[in-house]
C-alpha cells in the first residue's frame, strides 16, 4: 500500500541539501542515475549475537556490518555525493541490545513506528523510509554501495533493506529468505513469494507485511512478517504485532 504511519509529528529537517541529478522534475527518480558515497571500509571489530533466552530472541550488536564494507563517512568534498548530501557524520560502533518475542503474535491493532523498526542480520540497523526533514530517505540522501549511512551519533543504518544484505542471506530463486527482524518480534524477509515472484507495496498491506508460509524459528509456518520491497516505504511502515522497543535506542 505505500505507506508509512510514523510517531513523530514534526520534522525539522537535515539530509540531503538538494534534489539530486536523478530526479526527473515530476516527483519520481531514477536510481540507476543516484550517486553513491564513495569507498570500501572493512570493520574488522563488528559483532552480533542472536541467542535464545525463553521466549526471547537476544540481539546484541555493535551496529557495524559483519559482512559488508561501507563507504567512508564524512562525505569527502571530491566525492559526486558532496554536492547532493554533504553528510559530516562518522560510522561509530554502538552498544546496542533488544530483546524481542521469538513467538509474536498480531495485535489488536497496528501502531506507528519510531526512527528505528528492525536489525537486519548484518548486524546492522534499519531505519523507517524518511529523512529527518520527512522526506523519502532513499530518494533524497546519498548512501553507500551497500544502501547505508551514519547519523549524527553515529549510527550506521539503511533505510531499506541493503542490496549488500539481499545477495549474501537471499540470492536465489523461490521464497526469500529471513534476513532481519522487526522490533515487534515479527521477520522481514526478502521480497520473493513462494513463487519466486517479487512483490511491491501494492501486494502488501498497510504495514508492509503479508501473512504466508515462511520459515520461522528453524520451522515452515503461515505466519505474519514484513516484506522487503523495491519500492516505498521499503521494509516497515507501522508495526502489526507491539514493539519491544518505545524510543531511540541508539
Amino acid at each position: 500500500m505505500g505507506g508509512l504511519w510514523t510517531c513523530q509529528t514534526s520534522f525539522n529537517g537535515g539530509g540531503a541539501q538538494s534534489e539530486g541529478p536523478w530526479f526527473n522534475g515530476d516527483g519520481t527518480w531514477d536510481v540507476t542515475q543516484k550517486y553513491t558515497v564513495d569507498g570500501d571500509v572493512d570493520w574488522p571489530e563488528a559483532e552480533l549475537t542472536i541467542t535464545k533466552q525463553g521466549d526471547k530472541r537476544v540481539i546484541s550488536t555493535t551496529d557495524l556490518p559483519t559482512f559488508h564494507a561501507t563507504g567512508e563517512f564524512p562525505v569527502s568534498s571530491s566525492d559526486d555525493a558532496y554536492q547532493v548530501d554533504r553528510n559530516p557524520n562518522s560510522i561509530s560502533a554502538q552498544d546496542i541490545s533488544v530483546e524481542l518475542d521469538r513467538t509474536p503474535e498480531l495485535a489488536d491493532e497496528p501502531s506507528c513506528v519510531g526512527g528505528e523498526v528492525g536489525v537486519l542480520k548484518s548486524g546492522v540497523l534499519v531505519f523507517n523510509s524518511v529523512d529527518a526533514g520527512g522526506r523519502d530517505a532513499v530518494a533524497y540522501e546519498v548512501q553507500d554501495n551497500c544502501d547505508g549511512h551514519p547519523q549524527m551519533s553515529g549510527v550506521y543504518h539503511y533505510h531499506s533493506v541493503s542490496d549488500c544484505v539481499l545477495d549474501d542471506l537471499d540470492a536465489g530463486t523461490g521464497q526469500s529468505k529471513l534476513i532481519g527482524w522487526a522490533f515487534d518480534g515479527f521477520g522481514i524477509y526478502g521480497p520473493r513469494d513462494a513463487d519466486g515472484n517479487e512483490l511491491t507495496s501494492d501486494d502488501l498491506d498497510e504495514c508492509h507485511g503479508i501473512t504466508s508460509k515462511v520459515r520461522f524459528n528453524g520451522k515452515k509456518q503461515n505466519i505474519y512478517h514484513y516484506v522487503a520491497t523495491v519500492d516505498y516505504p521499503y521494509t516497515v511502515g507501522c508495526y502489526r504485532g507491539t514493539s519491544a522497543v518505545n524510543g531511540p535506542i541508539g
